[in-house]
């Protein structure tokens, strides 16, 4: 007979929810011996339970008359010091559960064989018992040796439980990651009869996630009532994790309502799937309401759960509420890594957070974190859509400097739209070299970007190079493509114009009609808006006011003044201008911010007569009259429409002056607007 200190080495085959409990644990099965080296002072005597360790029989001791009874009922007062203290600790399990950890540790070499194994397992004795081989299966990491280990068990005794021996070797399955070896073992005990319980598939399922296979760890969990087994709080909420991977996102919200409601203890883990969930389906309000119900019930967020997030608000384009969630991380004591820094550049980038995104990139570089180049592209990307020209320019360079990154075609796209937009001509075509050495032809955006740049610098000739390079790749001029030409054409001198009327033209035959009509012929005005009419609604929406405002643009620039208005009242009257003028008992405005120089000009025309038709008439002015033109300026320029408009109201004398107190917006009172609209009544005024 084996004898040890404690009996709760027998218990845990005689619990059974105590057995589920630890297999299910990631710690290591070690039987508790709480009474185990517990000694009292020299002055105490120690009792001693002697336990029989049998797995077939109620533990019972021999008494001194020979009659057998309960060990509960039997105690021996032995001196800790004395030789049999010594004795008792060394015939303890702890001591027999070193031996067996030691066993395990050697049978997780590799490369040994079935009669290798066989020969390891043979030091353990003949009285190996069954709980003997659950800890040694449960301690080991080699799977095949693991699966010749429970097959010498499986011979050496007849176990009571045998599922028992089969979940810790799918344990070991598991810390490998082995869902093929663990699905095989599982047939395999079907096939010797042996049912399947709780945490047979609690391993599976476990098992399957961590293979990130959700689909198989659903499969798993649905097979459970076919085996009579029902999953418990801890594997539903596994499972809310794992209905989310696989895509079935009702299933896994069901899930959640239900664990809401009954209080399971979710992990961390799961709650980043549910945040990732609701990213994914734009329900962005989703992903923090899921974070705060997390932190109210007490679950610590880890860094899983932070960058998830993060990345939610940046693809929800909300920079401010990624800024909140990076301030709350940092004062919780985390430690930002790789992902949270991606995380947070992308959402300022998308954002155009400029000097946040740009900060972000500096402390990764101090940090010594390299950038992807989908990274580099987002900082590019953003430094071309506001302007940042020389601090494009440095991070290219910082790109080129790395040893293992090469830039891509958007790199170079965002580079040569960089230069063009800025007016540098040979920057830009010197990187279009650059970009075709590199084995990348340019696409419609570069090309784009290059007529952009050919125009602003009066090149017209290269424009037409630039087009006719377009048609040769075989690329089909879209509209904003087209777009950008027609802007060009506001730009280019009007002996030149004829060049570019063929190449729009060549791009979208209804724009090209249109645009001769403007700069070839005068034709009527009803077949004028006809055409134009037609452009508008067919084009998308994304282009209709871009083109609108260019037509007008080339109006201006041409003293087509009544073709202006007539395309401003197009644009009113299909929504494409909306919200230009409004009045109110106190004050009547105009609002042009959104429109181009040229359609700002035509609707001051516009609205000033407007006005002298309303004096004209004996309708009463308010007191306070305002024009608001924005206060922003064009991201490549110093100058934005309000300083172009104030020259503009000097030149032509009117009583309209900028407001202190509120910027983009110039103000006049009813006395002095009627005053100048007086005087513009005189024939010199009008003549002029």
């Amino acid at each position: 007979m084996a004898y040890h200190v404690s009996s709760t080495p027998s218990s845990l085959f005689h619990n059974r929810h105590t057995l589920s409990h630890s297999l299910s644990s990631s710690r290591k099965l070690r039987p508790t011996t709480s009474d185990t080296h517990t000694f009292p002072t020299l002055h105490s005597r120690i009792s001693l339970q002697i336990n029989h360790v049998s797995l077939q029989e109620t533990p019972k001791t021999e008494n001194p008359d020979g009659n057998s009874e309960s060990s509960s009922k039997s105690y021996v007062w032995v001196n800790p010091s004395s030789p049999r203290a010594s004795h008792l600790r060394n015939k303890s399990y702890d001591s027999r559960y070193t031996s067996l950890v030691k066993v395990a540790e050697s049978l997780n070499c590799v490369g040994l064989s079935e009669s290798d194994v066989f020969d390891v397992l043979k030091s353990l004795g003949d009285g190996v018992l069954e709980q003997d081989a659950v800890v040694v299966l449960n301690t080991m990491v080699n799977p095949e040796n693991a699966l010749l280990a429970l097959k010498y068990f499986q011979q050496r005794f007849k176990p009571k439980r045998e599922v028992v021996l089969y979940n810790v070797t799918l344990k070991v399955f598991r810390k490998c990651k082995d869902l093929v070896r663990a699905e095989k073992l599982f047939n395999e005990m079907l096939g010797r009869g042996v049912t399947p319980d709780n945490v047979t598939f609690s391993t599976m399922i476990s098992c399957a996630r961590m293979c990130y296979l959700p689909d198989k760890a659903v499969e798993w969990f649905e097979k459970m009532p076919s085996y009579g087994c029902s999953p418990d709080d801890v594997t539903y909420s596994a499972m809310i994790d794992a209905y989310g991977r696989a895509g079935n996102v009702d299933k896994a919200f069901s899930l959640y309502d239900r664990a809401r409601t009954e209080k399971w203890r979710i992990d961390p883990v799961t709650f980043a799937t549910l945040i990732k969930i609701h990213g994914q389906s734009g329900n962005y309000d989703g992903c923090l309401n899921v974070y705060e119900e997390m932190k109210a019930i007490g679950v610590k967020p880890n860094m899983v759960i932070y960058n998830t997030l993060l990345d939610a608000m940046g693809r929800a384009k909300r920079p401010w509420q990624a800024k909140k969630i990076y301030r709350e991380m940092i004062s919780k004591g985390s430690s930002p890594n790789w992902v949270t820094y991606a995380s947070l550049l992308r959402a300022f980038g998308r954002a155009r957070y400029g000097d946040d995104a740009l900060n972000v990139y500096k402390e990764m570089k101090e940090k010594g974190m390299e950038l992807n180049v989908i990274l580099y592209n987002t900082l590019l990307s953003m430094c071309a859509d506001i302007g940042y020209t020389d601090q494009a320019i440095e991070i290219f360079k910082d790109m080129k400097s790395s040893e293992t990154l090469k830039p891509d075609s958007w790199t170079f796209s965002s580079m040569i739209t960089i230069y063009s937009c800025s007016g540098k001509v040979s920057e830009a075509e010197s990187m279009l070299n650059e970009m075709v050495e590199a084995g990348f032809q340019p696409n419609i955006f570069i090309l784009t970007s290059l007529i952009q740049c050919y125009g602003k610098a009066k090149r017209t000739d290269d424009v037409v190079r630039a087009f006719n390079q377009l048609l040769e790749l075989g690329i089909n001029p879209d509209e904003r493509f087209c777009g950008c030409l027609l802007n060009v054409m506001t730009l280019t001198p009007k002996d030149e114009l004829s060049k570019l009327t063929d190449c729009i033209k060549r791009g979208n035959e209804k724009l090209g009609s249109v645009v001769r009509l403007l700069v070839e012929t005068q034709d009527s005005s009803e077949n004028f808006k006809k055409e134009a009419s037609e452009l508008l609604t067919s084009v998308g929406s994304d282009v209709k006011k871009a083109y609108c405002n260019c037509l007008i643009d080339l109006c201006v620039n041409l003293d087509l003044l009544e073709r202006a208005c007539e395309l401003l009242d197009l644009g009113l009257t299909l929504e494409i201008y909306t919200d230009i003028q409004s009045r109110s008992p106190t004050q009547w405005s105009l609002y042009l911010k959104g429109l181009s120089l040229g359609a700002a000009l035509t609707a001051l025309h516009v609205w000033i007569n407007d006005l002298s038709r309303s004096l004209e008439s004996g309708e009463e002015l308010p007191p306070l009259l305002g024009i608001n033109t924005g206060h922003g300026k064009h991201k490549y320029s110093d100058k934005g429409l309000a300083s172009v408009f104030e020259s503009h109201l000097k030149e032509v004398d009117a009583p309209f002056h900028e407001a202190p107190d509120k910027v983009g917006w110039f103000l006049t009172t009813k006395v002095a607007v009627m005053s100048w609209l007086e005087s513009r009544r005189s024939p010199e005024v009008v003549a002029a």
